[in-house]
């Protein structure tokens, strides 16, 4: 049998496989001696909600059964359920209304898949007031804009401050990762290089992150990698806790179309939906910085073995409330800023954190 191995952490919807002898008629694939899903037929595949049990171990094994009913059982292998959220990748677009993108014909993936896949929230709204890019993205980081008004580079606004998202993480003992298209990954990206653009990237306008503003620190080029990197550490399973994703300029919507990012979503995101880090208990997070100028919806979408499949619901959220729910997914206080005012975003979820 496979899927799930021996020692496997499965969660949500488990995809089950078995290898089976000939004159099979039937595969039962059963957890603790109960059938929960069966197979009638090559290619004897099915799948199974893990919600059905407990989140601790069980064992797990599948009998081929033939024309007459003779049952031929597999060793049974320890699997344990864990339907808790262990990594999270949040990929952040630029500058568009929720109103724009949903039904939008130039968002055919985002429309037909990601929201049939996903839950989404039809109120997640601008933080009042807040523009431009900049501020918002400092917001997801530490709950406020530590006094940052514009999109100046790292070199104008020197963040001394340790109380921000991912300075908590690695006093917790947890790995975190910035993935960046355009960057080289040589250097930390102090500044503009290709159509990347640090605006979008809060963590390294923090001192602790950049080294008081070195391009040669290791501390920033450790954490801040070429997107290109990503593809080898999902297939490697060397991704970090918490992947913060930002597409370059053109692929977030920024520079080109809706029709562009919805492309680059179409491509990107399978890659990330078919890993192990996501199977296992992973949740991507797919939102925008701002909206196009008001204080609007600017949607955000939750994907995740664990969410409730094509839910939405109109609960008020803001970038605060992103920031809350990631520090309650992996246990991290204080809550940051205005964080602590926010509500979390578990209503998407069948089981949160």
């Amino acid at each position: 049998m496979s899927g799930p191995a021996a020692g496997a952490l499965v969660s949500g919807r488990v995809d089950l496989a078995a290898s089976v002898p000939d004159g099979t008629a039937r595969a039962d694939f059963k957890v603790d001696g109960a059938v929960v899903a069966s197979a009638p037929a090559a290619p004897f595949v099915a799948s199974w909600d893990s919600f059905s049990v407990a989140a601790v171990s069980h064992n797990d094994a599948v009998s081929a059964v033939d024309a007459s009913g003779a049952a031929t059982s597999s060793p049974a292998v320890r699997i344990t359920v864990s339907n808790h959220i262990k990594t999270v990748f949040v990929i952040v677009l630029e500058n568009h209304d929720w109103s724009s993108i949903q039904g939008a014909a130039s968002a055919p993936y985002v429309n037909r898949t990601l929201l049939a896949q996903g839950a989404h929230a039809d109120n997640y709204v601008n933080v009042p007031g807040l523009h431009p890019s900049l501020p918002n993205y400092i917001w997801m980081e530490a709950g406020g804009t530590l006094g940052v008004t514009d999109d100046a580079a790292p070199a104008y606004h020197k963040l001394t401050t340790s109380q921000h998202l991912v300075t908590l993480l690695k006093a917790a003992g947890l790995t975190w990762r910035a993935y960046q298209e355009d960057i080289p990954g040589t250097d930390c990206p102090l500044t503009n290089v290709n159509q990347y653009a640090p605006k979008h990237l809060p963590m390294i306008y923090f001192t602790d992150v950049n080294s008081n503003v070195d391009r040669s620190s290791s501390e920033c080029i450790s954490h801040i990698r070429p997107y290109s990197e990503l593809s080898r550490d999902l297939e490697t399973d060397a991704v970090a806790s918490y992947n913060f994703i930002t597409p370059n300029l053109c692929n977030d919507m920024h520079d080109c179309s809706i029709g562009t990012g919805d492309a680059w979503l179409a491509r990107e995101v399978p890659k990330i939906l078919t890993s192990r880090a996501y199977r296992d208990g992973g949740a991507l997070f797919v939102t925008f910085d701002e909206s196009a100028g008001s204080d609007v919806p600017i949607g955000f979408i939750a994907l995740s073995p664990l969410v409730k499949p094509g839910y939405s619901n109109n609960l008020r959220y803001t970038h605060s409330s992103f920031l809350r729910s990631v520090q309650e997914i992996f246990g991290v206080t204080p809550l940051l800023g205005d964080a602590a005012n926010a509500t979390n975003l578990s209503d998407l979820f069948r089981s949160f954190p």
